[in-house]
């Protein structure tokens, strides 16, 4: 550990927040339909939408008519995902010869993508075409980011509305966020990447001669393009079974910066855009610090458990004073350390090292922070949607101390809202906690597992967190792509999107019917330090205690199995 590995740290969270800021103004502009720099431009191609697809922008839907439209959005793109990949040898755009993806795989590859998941059970460049990555996954990257920003502008809605029954349009809103927000900055993004040497090309591949006078084929795609929009829609799944760690997707440190800060830009935008919307600036600062404090205290756990040489090389008396096992020379432990609690505390999954090689604490603290329920910032619009239900349940909580009717931006917080809350966190202890069960005494489900033990149970855990979460990151020893995994991650993933998003809605269409009230004097401040503290107390619980008995299971023990192993040497 050094302070130039402190700083780089310190930097790349920090970059993210700052810019997200005035991207947040202008998203809260594209989503309550005030005019933009772009409007001359996008404007006609927004109209065209609207009117090819008949549909009235300025007509609002009750909650359930919001979560309907979404519903059926979501499952049309999970058939069209899942007919192109099972399709995928009669289809054009197929230089590589792929034949068709296995019924398990389409179904787990159709329903990661939609719910903006990216956990990927194959190897990118030995399995889609070009077709299949460019026509439904990069398509499905941009429309899933799309979908989880309109849960969080409904919702905002919802609490400046005073006795209204509405939440906004879906597909409006859909639209707006796709145009207006995610498309120009991929296309900025991905020339940006270009211009610093990530292929941009159709060719399945190139031949290179090697020093040893062989011939080797190595995959192309168009990789800069889905790079952008794999980072900042916060999809996170690689055109290259690396992911971020190969050359073709994150050449140098500069790249490496600019898309790890991509990374949580638009997840701390939306935050922004919320506060904005809601006129509740100073409310909405307070959950920025808090999701700030706990990713980059994570951070810096990582980085600390990274920065000392792994069991095995004490052992063998090799002197080296950092962990570089999955890690590229090119970035080292900081950036490492940097990226793996960006993503985790997004919903993102990407990686720029192997997670599985991380010491037992590293690996448990990226983990831990999907366990949290991608909040620090977690998706485009997921992310402080559920950030505002853990703050309904802080304030539930106060009230109950106190002895008052709980209230949050201007809305009383009544029993239908807190339990529609708990409905929301329930879905990721449920299913990780219940599918890990099943798994660690499956004997067709420990197959795939590549590590007996702790480091096994870490495996499992991890699948199945990252699956419901919707992280899409992997410990990289266990071998999904079988029936049992890729059938009961699939479940995993649609129960870990959707639950939560139909819960929401519901809080969203309950408060709009209810009054604005102004602040009294027995109103919990919800801007302070007081408050803050409070939020990261029942942030920590709620995810602490719900999964530490099986945290202690694996990366806890296997982290004492470490002292054991150094301390015998």
């Amino acid at each position: 550990m050094n302070w130039q590995g402190w700083a780089e740290i310190a930097l790349t969270l920090g970059l993210a927040v700052a810019i997200g800021w005035p991207l947040g103004v202008y998203m809260s502009r594209v989503w309550n339909g005030e005019r933009t720099w772009l409007d001359p431009v996008l404007r006609p191609f927004e109209a065209f939408f609207y009117t090819a697809c008949g549909i009235d922008p300025k007509k609002g839907q009750t909650w359930y008519g919001y979560a309907g439209a979404l519903l059926a959005f979501n499952l049309v793109g999970f058939l069209v995902t899942y007919a192109v990949l099972r399709l995928q040898g009669v289809l054009p755009m197929n230089p590589q010869g792929f034949g068709a993806v296995s019924e398990h795989l389409s179904f787990n590859t159709a329903i990661s993508f939609v719910t903006n998941t990216n956990w990927q059970s194959y190897a990118g460049e030995t399995t889609m075409s070009t077709f299949s990555q460019m026509v439904v996954l990069t398509v499905q990257n941009f429309v899933s980011a799309a979908t989880g920003a309109t849960v969080a502008a409904a919702l905002a809605r919802a609490f400046i509305a005073n006795r209204e029954g509405g939440v906004g349009n879906f597909w409006a809103d859909l639209i707006r966020t796709t145009l207006y927000v995610l498309l120009p900055l991929s296309f900025v993004l991905a020339v940006v990447l270009v211009a610093l040497g990530l292929p941009q090309t159709l060719a399945a591949s190139l031949t290179a001669h090697t020093l040893e006078g062989a011939d080797q084929k190595i995959s192309l795609y168009a990789v800069a393009s889905q790079e952008a929009i794999k980072m900042l829609g916060i999809n996170g799944g690689g055109i290259f079974n690396a992911n971020s760690a190969h050359p073709f997707e994150n050449p140098t440190p500069l790249t490496n910066l600019i898309t790890a800060v991509s990374i949580n830009v638009l997840g701390w935008a939306a935050f922004f855009a919320f506060g904005r919307s809601v006129l509740a600036r100073k409310d909405v600062r307070a959950l920025v610090i808090a999701a700030s404090v706990l990713l980059f205290a994570a951070a810096a756990g990582i980085y600390v458990a990274e920065a000392q040489p792994a069991p095995a090389q004490v052992a063998a008396g090799v002197d080296t004073s950092v962990n570089m096992e999955g890690k590229e020379t090119r970035f080292g432990a900081p950036a490492t350390a940097a990226w793996a609690a960006m993503t985790t505390g997004a919903s993102n999954g990407s990686v720029n090292g192997m997670h599985s090689s991380l010491m037992p604490l590293g690996g448990g603290i990226a983990m831990f922070l999907m366990h949290l329920g991608e909040i620090l910032p977690g998706g485009i619009g997921s992310g402080i949607a559920v950030m505002v239900v853990m703050a309904v349940l802080a304030v539930f909580v106060a009230g109950l101390m106190v002895g008052r009717t709980p209230e949050y931006l201007g809305k009383k917080i009544e029993a239908r809202e807190v339990k529609l809350s708990i409905l929301a966190v329930l879905a990721i202890p449920v299913c990780v906690l219940g599918f890990s069960a099943i798994a660690a005494v499956l004997p067709e489900a420990l197959k795939g597992l590549m590590h007996s033990g702790p480091h096994g149970m870490s495996e499992i855990l991890y699948a199945y967190t990252s699956g419901t979460a919707n992280n899409g990151s992997a410990f990289a020893g266990l071998t999904a792509n079988a029936p049992w995994w890729d059938t009961t991650l699939a479940v995993a993933m649609a129960m870990g999107r959707f639950l939560p998003i139909v819960a929401v809605l519901a809080i969203a269409g309950s408060l709009a019917a209810k009054p604005k009230l102004a602040p009294s004097a027995g109103t919990l401040p919800t801007h302070g330090g007081l408050f803050v503290g409070l939020l990261i107390g029942v942030i920590l619980i709620l995810g602490g205690l719900q999964f530490f008995p099986a945290l202690a299971l694996g990366p806890i023990v296997e982290h004492f199995q470490v002292l054991a192993a150094v301390a015998g040497r």
